[in-house]
């Protein structure tokens, strides 16, 4: 590869991309040129975020030298996919970085970056220091308390990235409220199944003749349902609290208590 040939690649995720065979959808190529700090992707199942991971990452540890890469889910399983896919896109490139290890959940390469697939678990997170990306996949499912503990490691690295990734999973955690109150702190994306070219129209009315309808807003079609357990409507919820009253202090109720 010439230089300049180097220097486009390292400048623009989307060749690295095209150049391991892969053709990013329109979305795709959004999402990879992106340089917002924290973003979230609130995207169909079969939509191809995987690949933007992925890409991301092998990206981030090729042209960023001794950069920390990780890639967290709710299972070690998801996370080990999301690494897989980073793998056949960096040996399409011919590994232009010689690899120090290269198993299932790692890649290291000689010029001391790492990618690591993380299982979303508090106690596998705690320890690492200072990654330039972390991607979340399967973010409405990931605990809070896992969050609490991602964020603050990123504190040491100006230019980190925090690109969460997800189908929703009802109104709740961190994820839902990322989405509908963060406000200015974090970049929103939304991709419904009918804005991927590779899932077909005759596909989607059979699942939406086959699959309950809320579940089929929420699988195809980024909607945020109720949880099927609630028994009352978040919505609901939220317009029963009145901010302006304070809560009733728990010494009321002890004195009532027997």
């Amino acid at each position: 590869m010439t230089i300049a040939g180097d220097l486009a690649l390292a400048l623009d995720p989307v060749l690295l991309a095209e150049r391991a065979g892969l053709r990013p959808d329109p979305w795709q190529v959004n999402i990879l040129r992106s340089t917002t700090p924290r973003l979230l992707v609130n995207v169909s199942r079969q939509a191809g975020k995987t690949t933007v991971a992925a890409c991301l990452a092998v990206h981030t540890a090729v042209y960023v030298p001794g950069s920390l890469s990780l890639l967290v889910s709710p299972g070690e399983r998801q996370s080990g996919e999301i690494l897989r896919a980073a793998l056949r896109a960096y040996r399409a490139l011919g590994r232009p970085v010689l690899p120090q290890a290269e198993t299932l959940l790692r890649l290291e390469l000689e010029n001391g970056s790492r990618i690591l697939a993380l299982p979303g678990r508090e106690a596998t997170i705690r320890g690492l220091t200072a990654p330039s990306l972390v991607v979340v996949d399967e973010a409405s499912r990931v605990d809070d308390e896992l969050m609490v503990a991602l964020t603050p490691m990123m504190a040491t690295v100006p230019d980190a990235r925090l690109l969460a990734l997800s189908t929703p999973a009802g109104r709740r955690g961190w994820w839902w409220r990322a989405w509908q109150d963060g406000g200015d702190d974090w970049a929103r994306v939304e991709i419904r199944a009918t804005d991927v070219p590779r899932i077909g129209a005759a596909f989607l009315a059979l699942e939406r003749r086959t699959m309950p309808a809320a579940r089929y807003r929420q699988e195809y079609e980024c909607s945020f349902e109720e949880a099927d357990a609630a028994m009352f409507a978040a919505d609901a919820v939220s317009a029963a609290i009145d901010p302006e009253r304070a809560p009733l202090a728990l010494e009321v109720f002890r004195r009532w208590t027997p």
